[in-house]
């Protein structure tokens, strides 16, 4: 009478426990659906979308590929923008700032081999090898130096090692929430090998999703962009990742270690601008090594001499979004005191 009393009782958490697997296996089921949907989605429609796109500008050859040079304006200074990492089309998402700044001078973007329009390189991904590829593509594009360098993020640093090297080549530098080069902490291994995850999301067509649900079109016209750009940043955000931006990304940290022990040249000005995000903002890198924000943006200043300016605008890590008319101002207020 025992046994038959458990094995009644039992009877209802078997038919619990196969509900349970029923509803993972309907999971399990519609997840594998979306990303056999999504996959498919990106190989034909979003990879259709994406050439049907033509280049902004120039496509220059250099070492084993092509870089992407825009340009506007036609002013006596050349301006450099030069991108952070990450940023999907750099030559849309500088447009507006481009724009302001041609009004003056000449204004010209070069995309790194991976980004944007450029095709990939099998070349190393390091701090020279990036200063040499923006010479070789400036000039292959009749552009001619000395040139004012704004950097965004970690092309901060590749302009500290060009302007080390060829300091006759860098009139200024005007650094847009640049990345510090005077604190260097390896990557660990770990995050390295997780990097490759962001291609496999890509490949399901959850980057393209993600990047069109996230935009926020209303706030970007706002800030001066055309529907083509907003259009085509989208696009491209579906696309970012690749073995040539992975590599980017896997040797950032080795970027600052290969700059850091350059000694900036005391003639050249700089000026940072930091976005108070930044500034006031922790983040778990600095806490490890009990740090503030504050000391972090002055241990920049300090490596980079006291010729080194600062100012801190509203705004996120993307300060040029918001602050298109007072970067142009500081621009104009740098390049006014060369003279």
């Amino acid at each position: 009478m025992i046994t038959k009393n458990k094995t009644k009782q039992n009877k209802p958490q078997v038919m619990i426990g196969k509900k349970i697997m029923l509803v993972f296996g309907i999971f399990a089921a519609a997840i594998a659906v979306l990303i056999t949907i999504g996959a498919v989605l990106h190989g034909t429609y979003y990879k259709n979308k994406l050439e049907q796109i033509e280049p902004y500008g120039t496509l220059v050859k250099v070492d084993d590929g092509q870089m992407h040079v825009y340009s506007m304006g036609d002013g006596e200074k050349t301006i450099v923008l030069l991108p952070g990492m990450g940023v999907a089309l750099p030559s849309a998402e500088f447009s507006p700032l481009m724009r302001k700044l041609s009004e003056k001078y000449t204004v010209v973007c070069v995309e790194y081999f991976g980004v944007g329009f450029s095709s990939g390189t099998s070349r190393p991904r390091t701090s020279e090898n990036y200063v040499e590829e923006i010479r070789i593509a400036l000039n292959q594009a009749g552009f001619k130096a000395p040139y004012i360098l704004m950097p965004h993020s970690i092309s901060s640093v590749f302009s500290e090692y060009y302007a080390a090297k060829y300091p006759q080549e860098v009139e200024a530098i005007i650094s847009l929430d640049g990345t510090s080069s005077a604190f260097y902490e390896e990557m660990p291994a770990f995050v390295k090998s997780l990097l490759s995850v962001a291609k496999i999301q890509q490949a399901t067509g959850a980057s393209s999703v993600i990047g069109a649900l996230a935009t926020n079109k209303k706030s970007l016209l706002g800030y001066g962009y055309t529907e083509k750009e907003i259009s085509d940043m989208v696009t491209f955000a579906g696309f970012t990742m690749n073995d040539t931006v992975l590599a980017q990304i896997s040797n950032s940290a080795e970027f600052i270690k290969q700059t850091m022990d350059l000694p900036f040249p005391t003639t050249t000005p700089y000026f940072k601008v930091i976005s108070r995000q930044t500034y006031e903002t922790p983040n778990p890198q600095m806490k490890k090594i009990n740090m503030t924000p504050q000391e972090y943006q002055q241990k920049h200043l300090e490596r980079i001499g006291e010729q080194a300016k600062y100012e801190i605008l509203d705004g996120t890590h993307f300060i040029y979004l918001n602050n298109v008319e007072r970067i142009s101002e500081i621009t104009d207020d740098l390049l006014t005191e060369l003279k």
